[in-house]
């Protein structure tokens, strides 16, 4: 028999048919994970919801405190199986590259939640607690089971409330800490975005009549859509803590409300003299007047507490001047917005030129403003002087004009 040389041949693992069904293997059996992951969530979602209407519905209350306290187990081995869910099948469809787009928005949300460990432990915990939720909550919407979906809105609706208003209050009591001016603005926008996530997500779940409340999401929702510019965004922001005066008075206290104002107001006046568009300036300016209004009414009306006696009599007087305004409102619309203008202009003058050197280009924007409006009179930069001359045993007097400097 004629023997053969046999030689070792080397195979791309990549390619061959093994590998291939091997990887087919790992995606058929990565849903079966996930069926398994949502059979125990499920069961544990189940046992939650009934344990929560059990305790709402108890009106012993000795039994009740039993029932609340057995809520509450059952809602963190609720949440346990849904983080369970993340890390056992989400992370490996991921990897295997057999997740759907959901499912890898919802990794990059997990990751991004997980950071937050490092530096803020509550903040880590409410952010989570959220993130869970809103997961399950989609699953929830996609079973399209009407009973299902009515019960777990009540339970989904009561924690988010309460996730809400302490991820407010934590925010709150971080800014009243020393921070940088950069942590600062961080701690601003982490309020104004959680306000405008509880107004986009949450608010529309629930039974809205205060006429109010609504007209002012109307107008929040006008900025839902389209590209914002600076102005668009600061008027947004505007609505979101009038808003925030109705829905979380004690977990957004009026001292941090007050803040937010003042950086809203900073901000726009910053905008007004920055930008190079006369449009946009003219349209920075009727959004400064109109957060003039709303944070006299909303906020300063309503204050009890004062750092100095005087602040508040120099409010006394200034809401006695808009009072007085509003008598001639009939009379003529045309004087009324020309004198409502030079009253908060001059107010916010009075406040702003005990530090004329920092604020001193808004400064000479109300004092031409005042020009146009016809409460101030301007000024040539200009003056006479006396200019002597000899000539002929006498001295005549001459008048030449040198700029004022």
């Amino acid at each position: 028999m004629e023997a053969r040389e046999k030689s070792l041949r080397i195979y791309d693992t990549k390619r061959t048919f093994f590998s291939k069904l091997s990887s087919t293997f790992t995606k058929i059996l990565t849903p079966t994970k996930t069926g398994i992951n949502n059979l125990l969530i499920s069961i544990k979602r189940n046992s939650m919801l009934k344990s929560y209407f059990q305790s709402i519905n108890c009106k012993e209350e000795d039994k009740k405190e039993h029932l609340t306290k057995k809520f509450e187990e059952s809602y963190s081995l609720y949440l346990e199986s849904i983080d369970q869910l993340v890390i056992d099948t989400i992370y490996k469809r991921v990897k295997t590259n057999a997740a759907t787009e959901f499912e890898k928005d919802a990794l990059s949300k997990y990751y991004n939640v997980i950071h937050l460990k490092e530096n803020d432990e509550l903040e880590y915990k409410l952010r989570k607690q959220k993130y869970l939720l809103e997961l399950d909550y989609n699953n929830v919407k996609e079973s399209k089971k009407q009973k299902l979906i009515e019960s777990y809105n009540v339970v989904y609706l009561y924690e988010m409330e309460q996730i809400f208003k302490r991820l407010l209050k934590h925010y709150s009591m971080k800014l009243s800490e020393k921070l940088t001016p950069m942590q600062k603005d961080e701690m601003y926008d982490k309020i104004f975005d959680t306000l405008e996530d509880y107004i986009t997500n949450i608010l529309p779940l629930k039974e809205i009549t205060d006429p109010e409340l609504i007209k002012q999401c109307s107008l929040f929702e006008t900025y839902e859509v389209g590209k914002l510019d600076q102005v668009d965004m600061l008027d947004k922001r505007m609505i979101l803590l009038g808003i925030s005066r109705k829905l979380f008075v004690h977990s957004l206290p009026l001292v941090i409300a007050e803040k937010c104002y003042v950086k809203l107001l900073k901000d726009t006046r910053n905008l007004i003299v920055d930008t190079k568009v006369p449009r946009k300036r003219e349209n920075a300016y009727q959004l400064l007047l109109r957060m003039f209004e709303q944070y006299n009414n909303k906020l300063l009306a309503v204050k009890i507490y004062w750092d100095k006696p005087e602040q508040k009599n120099e409010y006394i007087k200034f809401a006695e001047k808009c009072k007085a305004l509003e008598a001639t409102r009939e009379k003529g619309l045309k004087n009324y917005d020309i004198n409502k203008q030079i009253i908060y202009i001059r107010e916010d003058m009075r406040k702003l030129e005990k530090y004329n050197d920092k604020y001193y280009r808004i400064l000479q924007f109300y004092r031409n403003r005042l020009v146009n409006l016809g409460d101030m009179r301007a000024l040539k930069n200009s003056c006479k002087t006396g200019n002597y001359k000899r000539g002929k045993g006498r001295i005549r007097k001459g008048i030449s004009n040198e700029a004022a400097c």
